[in-house]
């Protein structure tokens, strides 16, 4: 089992920027995904980024559409980052990292989850 811990929410303003990160522990296999997702209250849980581990050297990476130009997703070692920019109101949610086998993250895929870490964007 693979567990990730998440940290670097806070309350930012409209247009600010936060750096999530998520350290992942345990055995993993080769080809697998983590990425991030969001739920806001009273919302369904949505996939933000994901990035695929295809070898040591290179990775696939997925965003969702409302989050492209402003967000990125990278990896470092056991380490994924969310960096996010020129965030917007819209943003606000509880941030949950994740781990899945193969090659796509989806809410009912998901192996493990992060213990979620919060984003406000206030103004």
């Amino acid at each position: 089992q693979v567990q990730l811990v998440e940290s670097g929410g806070g309350l930012v303003q409209v247009g600010g920027s936060l750096r999530l990160s998520c350290i992942a522990s345990g055995r993993t296999f080769r080809i697998d995904t983590m990425g991030w997702f969001r739920q806001a209250p009273g919302k369904e849980r949505q996939l933000v980024a994901s990035m695929t581990r295809i070898n040591e050297n290179t990775g696939n990476t997925y965003y969702r559409d409302s989050v492209k130009g402003r967000f990125t997703i990278s990896r470092d070692k056991n380490t994924i980052y969310l960096q996010m920019n020129n965030l917007e109101f819209e943003d606000t949610a509880t941030y949950y990292c994740a781990w899945g086998l193969g090659t796509q993250l989806q809410v009912k895929t998901v192996t493990s989850w992060g213990q979620g870490t919060q984003v406000t964007v206030s103004s």
